[in-house]
């Protein structure tokens, strides 16, 4: 009677695993499904290409998260603990262990340019939270296999108070094999991304700080246009092309040139390129000015980042610190490209239980974005999230006095030099509230 107990409690177990690993996987894809139709108004042009694989043969992709069906196994209880817990398939991620090769998916014209030997150095901030090991490790040793050695000033692991054994003494005896280059950094309580990086910078000792999430893996010659770009122009914040790892399969998938954008919610998207943007000689290897980053990836000059205000500390987690530095560098004075000729892979993540969004801690960095940046027009923001009109951001007066002491140019100056396709609604209210009651809405 008790094996039978210990049966059936073990098959309530794995069933409520299997509705939970599904459903996660369904808002996955209803997510996917819905960032497609939001990119599909603004022309973004079709993620269809063909790669080359290092042990297969050629095969043509459509679709942003393309996978293999038959190399999955979704009965695989191994796979669906992975997917719940880290977001990825561990099986492979296994299997590959702590480093691969990737296929080269930069341009012909990129693969001919050549950089000069004597280029600012790097430091290389990744900061984590409950990775999955194997993952980690492919970040880290992909940076110091495929980076001049003479460039990579070090690498400073930033870890979030992780919670997972592996990331702890196992990750410190890993770390070893790379003789010296990695600073590992512990926090003492639960910081977030933005402060976690901010505590990553202060540690740097390189020319020129470079962020990664700690599930990538970066490409050939990924670094040196990075750093050849800013050593041109300190003011310049340069992000490369972040090609896609797959989660479930982790095949690496080049994409085509494409800018980062925001819509008025604030939140991001990715966007086509003008096609005089990447005419004349240099074709598609030709850096392109973006109006937004992502903000997982990019360069930036050390002593440019702290003069320039960092990141807002008062923001929490992670979320909506990529808009509010991309208005920064332009408002204030800098420069924001995407590098063709750099790129990064980068595993888009399924929900998982480590993933899950803070909406309360969104919906307050969006909060300051908006106060601080967007002056008259913070009202196109609260026509699309009028929940928020009367939440409290917070203390916001250092960032309203480090805009002033910058001397920060108007949102309606970024709108008609840098943005003009982020075009204003019609309907304009000074009176929010006004506006909501006539639409039937409780304010709150």
């Amino acid at each position: 009677m008790k094996n039978i107990l210990i049966q059936c409690l073990f098959c309530g177990i794995l069933a409520t695993g299997l509705w939970t690993t599904t459903l996660l996987l369904l808002v996955h894809l209803e997510q996917e499904d819905t960032l497609e139709k939001e990119t599909e108004g603004h022309n973004r042009p079709p993620i269809t290409h063909v790669y080359q694989q290092t042990h297969d043969s050629d095969r043509t992709i459509n679709g942003k998260c393309p996978f293999l069906s038959d190399n999955v196994n979704f009965s695989d209880p191994e796979l669906i603990q992975g997917l719940h817990q880290y977001g990825l398939n561990v099986i492979i991620s296994r299997r590959l262990g702590i480093q691969r090769e990737v296929p080269d998916s930069r341009d012909k014209i990129c693969q001919r340019k050549h950089y000069p030997r004597n280029l600012p150095t790097a430091s290389v901030i990744i900061c984590f939270y409950n990775e999955e090991f194997n993952t980690l490790l492919r970040t880290v040793s992909s940076v110091v296999n495929l980076s001049p050695q003479h460039l990579l000033e070090e690498i400073i692991l930033v870890d979030d108070k992780s919670e997972y054994d592996d990331l702890k003494n196992k990750l410190d005896y890993h770390l070893e094999i790379f003789r010296g280059k990695i600073k590992l950094v512990r926090t003492k309580k639960r910081e977030g991304l933005i402060r976690s990086r901010m505590i990553g910078a202060s540690r740097a000792s390189g020319d020129i700080l470079v962020f990664l999430d700690s599930h990538c893996e970066v490409n050939r010659v990924w670094l040196e246009p990075l750093l050849h770009a800013i050593s041109r122009d300190h003011k310049m914040v340069v992000c490369p092309i972040v090609d896609i790892i797959n989660e479930l399969t982790l095949d690496y998938v080049a994409v085509p040139v494409v800018r980062g954008a925001f819509d008025w919610s604030l939140n991001f998207r990715w966007d086509n390129v003008f096609s005089y943007e990447l005419d004349g000689p240099e074709g598609p290897s030709k850096p392109v000015r973006s109006p937004a980053m992502s903000g997982g990836i990019f360069a930036i000059n050390r002593h440019y980042f702290n003069e320039l205000g960092q990141y807002d500390k008062n923001m929490d987690l992670w979320g909506g610190e990529n808009v509010e530095l991309s208005l920064r560098i332009w408002m204030c004075g800098g420069q924001l490209f995407i590098l063709p000729c750099s790129r990064v892979g980068h595993i888009s993540k399924a929900p998982s239980l480590n993933r899950v969004i803070n909406q309360s801690a969104l919906s307050r960095n969006l909060l300051r974005v908006a106060h601080v940046w967007l002056d008259e027009y913070k009202e196109n923001f609260f026509l699309q999230r009028p929940s928020l009109l009367y939440v409290s951001c917070g203390n916001i007066s250092e960032r309203v006095e480090l805009r002033k002491r910058l001397g920060c140019k108007s949102f309606q100056w970024y709108l008609d030099n840098i943005f003009p396709e982020l075009e204003p609604f019609h309907t304009q209210r000074k009176d929010m509230k006004s506006f909501l009651l006539a639409k039937g809405e409780n304010a709150p």
